[in-house]
């Protein structure tokens, strides 16, 4: 694949560099956001080829790579200057073209923050689970330090978790990036952490209350704290002189940050962490089948909705710190491999060379964990083996929901990570979640052959 020529093609289905306000990918696709809406110009993105789908979804302009995404991304960040988030910060009341809805911009938002910190969260995770299997074959003691070395990098992101999403949300909110990770480590210091821990009463000025809220390894409240923060530092700006403004700007953003970062919007997000975590325990206690089950079948449609970030990210993320597992994962695990089943369905019929060796490429992505081509290349496109893989996934999820599997390890869904499912006070945990995995496949593979033979439009398609 040549990625300056696929770069340059997209960059002109989208309006140019001119018209990217901001740009930013994830896994398998780039995310635009577009200064005119109605320059992206999606029949010509799709036909193009490298490219498996484009779509306006969740507030932006989608452009479905691949796991090759990063290659086009650096070949576009090379022509157009924009640099990893955004460049200029477009008010999306502006925008000409589609224009977000509040939901779409709230996902959009939330998305965007939990993007760039993907690939640490990943490594961290699989970190922890090399270190549970070392442990578990007796290659590695936990009482060593070498052990202990390697759990502070398995442990670290999430620890500090409010740090990483400081940043992310100081670049999205239009924070002094610097001031902003500085507030995040407020939150998460070593001497905010002991009053935690003594639990004594602690107050401002001597009347303001604090409320000691443990902030390490939550999302919600930083990013409130943060949120706060572009408005304080607006104010701070106007009333900060020019020819002081290099260090009144942020000396005086801190001094209000700090009583309402202690007193007032962490203790709020808090409360909503809190809230959301009252809820999961609800499902989790009551109904353990329920989420397996929901995103076994619909995951490839909380995907095609661009949710599969905004939403299941901090769910998973919030269940995995308050409780020790997830029970969104299993959904997740079943539906990437009925993704790749269908995928290989149509391979084992197609005659077109280019077809079955796209089907074939996809259904192994998919397989591993990164399920948009097969989605987008090939399900989507031929509709039928969609519908198998919301079958498939739906008997993999009832499975996996019937026997309680749980993700201890918060990571990728796919057969390389099949090891985060690897419970060392359950053995049996990671066996059933193996015969979810297999009915899934299965069932989704024997619908999707039927569905394929009858289909005359279909076999017409793949050439057979």
């Amino acid at each position: 694949m040549d990625y300056k020529e696929l770069a340059s093609q997209i960059l002109t289905s989208v309006g140019g560099k001119d018209n990217v306000a901001s740009l930013m990918h994830c896994a398998t696709r780039l995310r635009f956001q577009l200064k005119d809406g109605e320059q992206f110009d999606t029949d010509t993105l799709k036909k193009t080829h490298g490219v498996m789908g484009a779509m306006f979804t969740g507030g932006q302009y989608q452009v479905i790579i691949g796991p090759d995404v990063n290659h086009a991304f650096d070949e576009l960040v090379a022509a157009t200057g924009v640099n990893d988030g955004a460049v200029d910060v477009v008010e999306t009341d502006d925008l000409k073209g589609a224009k977000p809805k509040m939901m779409e911009r709230v996902m959009d938002t939330i998305s965007s923050l939990f993007t760039p910190i993907i690939a640490a969260i990943t490594g961290a995770a699989m970190v922890k689970v090399v270190l549970v299997l070392l442990t578990m074959t007796g290659l590695l003691d936990t009482t060593g330090t070498t052990y202990l070395l390697f759990s502070i990098a398995g442990d670290a992101p999430f620890l500090f978790m409010p740090v990483m999403l400081a940043y992310t949300s100081a670049k999205k909110f239009g924070v002094d990036p610097m001031v902003g990770m500085t507030i995040g480590f407020m939150m998460v210091h070593p001497n905010y952490t002991a009053l935690v821990s003594a639990g004594d009463p602690v107050s401002m000025f001597g009347a303001l209350p604090v409320t000691l809220a443990t902030y390490t390894s939550t999302v919600i409240p930083v990013i409130l704290v943060i949120y706060a923060a572009s408005w304080v530092q607006k104010l701070a700006d106007k009333l900060s002189p020019s020819v002081i403004k290099f260090f009144f700007r942020p000396l005086l953003t801190l001094l209000i940050m700090v009583p309402l970062t202690y007193c007032v919007v962490g203790p709020l997000g808090n409360l909503v962490g809190v809230s959301l975590e009252s809820v999961l325990a609800l499902v989790q206690d009551n109904a353990p089948w329920f989420l397996p089950i929901f995103f076994g079948a619909l995951g490839p449609i909380v995907i095609m909705l661009g949710m599969h970030y905004a939403v299941t990210i901090p769910l998973a993320l919030a269940a995995i710190q308050s409780f020790g597992y997830d029970m969104l994962g299993p959904g997740f695990l079943v539906a990437n491999i009925a993704q790749g089943a269908a995928a290989f369905a149509v391979a084992v019929q197609a005659k077109d060379k280019d077809f079955k060796s796209l089907a074939i490429s996809t259904g192994c992505s998919a397989l591993l964990g990164t399920t948009e081509p097969a989605l987008y290349g090939v399900n989507l496109r031929l509709k039928k083996p969609l519908f198998a893989s919301i079958i498939g996934g739906c008997a993999g999820g009832i499975v996996c929901g019937l026997a309680g599997v749980k993700r201890v390890v918060f990571g990728p869904t796919g057969l390389t990570s099949i090891a985060i499912f690897i419970d060392p006070n359950n053995s049996m945990n990671f066996v059933f979640a193996l015969v979810g995995v297999a009915v899934s496949f299965v069932v989704t593979f024997l619908v999707s052959y039927v569905l394929i033979k009858k289909d005359a439009g279909i076999q017409k398609e793949i050439g057979a």
